[in-house]
């Protein structure tokens, strides 16, 4: 026979291939990138660590227990002055929502222009105008009987503070609302579920999941932001510190009201946490 005979193996269906380790996978290389990130840490941590020697060489006593009752009043103040702008802002975004849904081109059009308007400005400029530009109206407000409340810098702050987070509320329950898909929508309908049914058994549970998220950031926005408040009397926290250190000069007022700032966010994002934990614990395996 002219070239090369090949020989043939026969295939035997009990075989099997030999069993193979699982490669061992390569060292991590000490790239530039890993020795940058590593020496910004030990940065920080070094930093911390040297924060709190330095805190604990200076504690005075004294000062701490003239002022922790201050702190704590003016963080009172701070909590309950979010937590109603926030409640009182998810009242109004229900409205404010559902004219950014609306197909009707005047009211979208005033729903848009809210939401472009308080999320557009900074919110320290919508609070002066409340606070000092209202207040060149006098004469028209006590006409009307609003002058009692707009004279008042804690309502004014209240106002400004629920006008802005309505605006961000609003486009967060737009999106949560409107990421519930079409066909869910026609799914209930061939039910023959209502829409307040649809919108209390299917579309309101899958948008909490999407919208609690960007709730947890706008609260946690909201209490940084409050400290701005104290530029028009109001003795929040950051109020209190501000009147602290200008009878102290001593700049650890500041660092106490930045680590209860810090305190309050890490508890708020840890019950954000939880709570979408409990919410997607159907999704969990």
């Amino acid at each position: 026979m002219n070239g090369h005979q090949t020989s043939k193996i026969p295939f035997s269906g009990n075989s099997s291939l030999p069993s193979r380790s699982a490669p061992i996978a390569a060292p991590k290389l000490w790239n530039g990138e890993r020795i940058a990130g590593n020496a910004i840490l030990a940065i920080w941590l070094c930093a911390a660590v040297f924060l709190i020697w330095w805190l604990v060489s200076v504690w005075d006593s004294d000062l701490m227990a003239k002022y922790t009752p201050k702190y704590l009043k003016g963080l009172k103040t701070t909590l309950v002055l979010v937590g109603w702008s926030l409640v009182l802002g998810a009242v109004l975004s229900i409205l404010i929502a559902f004219l950014r849904m609306s197909k009707n081109k005047l009211l979208g059009g005033i729903g848009y222009g809210y939401v472009y308007f308080f999320r557009g400005t900074p919110l320290i400029t919508q609070l002066f105008l409340i606070y000092y530009g209202l207040g060149s109206f006098r004469e028209e407000l006590e006409s009307v009987g609003l002058w009692g409340f707009f004279r008042d810098a804690w309502n004014c702050a209240l106002f400004a503070f629920t006008l802005n987070t309505a605006a961000y509320q609003a486009e967060i329950l737009r999106g949560a609302i409107e990421s519930v898909t079409k066909d869910q929508w026609e799914g209930a309908k061939s039910l023959g579920l209502s829409k307040w049914q649809t919108y209390r058994h299917i579309v309101i549970p899958q948008a909490a999941i999407v919208a609690l998220r960007p709730y947890g950031n706008e609260i946690i926005l909201m209490l940084k932001a409050s400290a701005i408040v104290a530029l028009v009397t109001v003795f929040d926290l950051m109020g209190e510190t501000r009147r602290a250190f200008s009878r102290t000069f001593d700049f650890q007022t500041y660092i106490y009201a930045a680590l209860l700032y810090l305190s309050i966010v890490e508890i708020v994002r840890n019950v954000v946490n939880f709570v979408e934990r409990r919410l997607t614990r159907h999704l969990q395996r």
